[in-house]
């Protein structure tokens, strides 16, 4: 059976399967199906694609968090005012962020016994990303579910042990986050005097480096040969 008659049959197993669950929804790409499910409405959809034997899939392989606050948008693009010189500007104005859909937790999964793999995707808000935890269904998601909470700030509700697995104890915010500074927000260095660590408030500024403008070379343009090296006369 080639790989894509393995994704044919998953799609006709979650079609037969999930015809009870309205809002859920599943795409095709790139040899690879993502289904998106409701939030409240996770628990039920991962225990069944665990316990159907159409579907079977017996490992959680990753659990990780999504920022799609600054989705689709690139603080590289320039204006063509910016476009001159040796040098580009770029803006750093905070986006809009969709508030019921800014964050989503992402779990890929393994059927060992179908020989597939399919990626479910439930939306969070951004004042209470809040999601139940899958640790009953899949013990693995334990860790996974810690560094999505430690970077991304998701809380798992009834993990046994929700806490920071990454970051020090004493980490403000969360780091993969869109609207967390590149620079950090404190300094961390051991003092001597002191014989300990200590922490500052950060020292340098904030800047965007963008590329240098990469003007218009001949030598790409069609039709173009070198010109023969000249030849000094005896």
């Amino acid at each position: 059976m080639t790989p894509e008659d393995r994704l044919d049959e998953l799609e006709e197993a979650l079609e037969e399967h999930l015809e009870d669950f309205e809002d859920c929804r599943w795409q095709r790409a790139s040899g690879e199906v993502t289904l998106t499910v409701p939030r409240d409405q996770l628990i039920a959809v991962m225990k069944l694609l665990r316990e159907k034997r159409a579907l079977a899939f017996e490992e959680c392989i990753d659990v990780c968090g999504v920022d799609y606050a600054t989705y689709g948008r690139s603080e590289w693009v320039t204006s063509k005012a910016a476009n001159s010189g040796f040098g580009r500007g770029a803006s750093r104005e905070a986006p809009e962020m969709d508030p019921k859909n800014r964050f989503a937790a992402v779990y890929h999964l393994l059927s060992i016994t179908r020989n597939v793999r399919l990626r479910v995707k439930a939306f969070l808000d951004a004042d209470s990303p809040i999601v139940d935890s899958v640790v009953g269904i899949w013990a693995s998601a334990l860790w996974f579910e810690r560094e999505a909470f430690d970077l991304f700030g998701i809380m798992f509700r009834g993990h046994p042990d929700l806490r920071r697995l990454l970051t020090d104890y004493g980490f403000i915010g969360h780091p993969f986050r869109k609207d967390f500074p590149l620079i950090g927000q404190v300094e961390m260095r051991y003092d001597a005097e002191q014989q300990r660590v200590i922490y500052e408030p950060v020292s340098i500024e904030p800047r965007t480096l963008v590329p240098r403008v990469i003007r218009e070379d001949s030598r790409y343009e069609a039709g173009w040969k070198p010109e023969p090296p000249a030849v000094e006369a005896d």
